[in-house]
């Protein structure tokens, strides 16, 4: 076995070293070349091809600083990214950790001196938010991605809306809580004590003008018709009196407004019926396989779900063999029973509820469905679109 040889002791030894990170007075930014010791450094500070990488930079050294700053700036960006995202850390936490890795670009071959300046530089051109306390600097991520921008002014409108929601909510009700407040207050009647100063004075009534007309009218009847005539007047009148408080009843309970509660049930109902989700999975649904990446094995085959990991990826179990697949939902379809089998309600306000396929509409690619299950148990749907149920395993 020659000196050389790959599995000396030697050989071993120098690779061992070599694994790890070296001093960094023996590395040479220029060549990228790292020495173990001082001997070695020498050595190749003297050696041809040294000299000549030296001979290239000394024409245009802005050029190399400019190409190593910007290495070290997309490399270090690109680990707080990834590693930390937008979370407030320590400048030095990360470049401890990027330091780790063998081949990184040294701070000395920058255009800055230390951590500090570099992180002074981040927060002046914007790519970070940068705060000094007293443990040291601290840098927290800008994330100027458009995918990133969008999922947050998505975010930020969903969260409006839903205030603009429970803005609208507080306000209905209490527009309905003052307006049956002042219901209560109008028909509240008012009663007056009756009192006079001298037994001699007589007690007044100040009647409306047709109230006094028609008693006249009365008296004037009563004093020149009979006792007959009278019994039928009052008779009549009765009846009158009858049927007028019999419409005034119904009159009321057509005009009688719903109560506040009724009006936000029907809201909040009207609101769960039009709310969808981009997520449909649920266990124990039979699903059917649409993709054919899986081969014609298992394209068109129908499968249970078994399990729903992070509400778009399911764990199916083929029918025919028995095979378990992990599968996105986008490579999966529900499956449309024939009339009278059991589904579940996948999307929409009757989402989670168990019913009976009553009927399908071909034209409109919807169904007609009962509920089974529930507080809505009875309720006959129609209008469900194919991808919002699926039948039961």
């Amino acid at each position: 076995m020659g000196k050389s040889d790959f599995l000396t002791p030697k050989a071993i030894a120098n690779r061992i070293k070599s694994k790890g990170l070296q001093k960094l007075r023996w590395y040479c930014q220029m060549c990228q070349k790292q020495c173990r010791d001082e001997n070695g450094f020498k050595c190749h500070c003297m050696s041809e091809s040294h000299q000549r990488q030296l001979l290239l930079a000394s024409e245009n050294p802005q050029q190399f600083m400019d190409y190593f700053s910007e290495e070290f700036r997309n490399d270090f960006l690109e680990l707080l990214r990834r590693r930390f995202g937008t979370k407030r850390v320590h400048n030095n936490i990360v470049y401890n950790e990027y330091i780790s890795h063998r081949e990184h670009i040294h701070m000395n071959a920058t255009q800055w001196e230390t951590l500090t300046d570099f992180t002074k530089w981040l927060g002046r051109e914007g790519l970070c938010k940068v705060d000094e306390t007293p443990k040291g600097w601290y840098v927290q991520y800008i994330d100027r991605d458009p995918e990133a921008i969008r999922r947050q002014l998505e975010l930020e409108k969903k969260r409006k809306q839903d205030l603009d929601d429970d803005e609208k909510t507080a306000k209905f009700i209490e527009e309905q809580v003052r307006r049956g407040l002042e219901g209560k207050e109008q028909e509240a009647p008012t009663f007056t004590e009756l009192s006079r100063e001298n037994d001699e004075e007589k007690v007044t009534f100040n009647l409306s003008k047709g109230a006094c007309s028609s008693s006249g009218a009365t008296s004037s009847k009563s004093s020149t018709l009979g006792p007959s005539a009278l019994k039928t007047i009052g008779s009549s009148a009765s009846v009158k009196r009858k049927e007028s408080a019999q419409s005034s009843a119904q009159s009321k309970e057509k005009k009688k407004k719903k109560s506040a509660l009724d009006e936000i049930m029907e809201i909040e109902e009207e609101k769960k019926r039009t709310a969808r989700t981009d997520y449909w999975l649920q266990p124990e649904i039979i699903v059917k396989i649409i993709t054919k990446k899986l081969g014609e094995k298992y394209h068109k085959k129908k499968g249970i779900v078994k399990e729903v990991i992070d509400k778009y990826t399911a764990v199916v179990k083929m029918i025919d063999s028995g095979d378990k697949l992990k599968l996105d939902q986008t490579h999966l379809e529900t499956v449309i029973p024939a009339p009278g089998k059991e589904i579940l309600v996948l999307n929409g306000g009757y989402r989670g509820n168990e019913g009976t396929l009553e009927s399908i509409n071909e034209k409109t690619f919807s169904a007609t469905i009962v509920i089974e299950t529930g507080p809505l148990k009875g309720r006959r749907v129609e209008g469900i679109q194919y991808e919002d149920f699926s039948k039961l395993a």
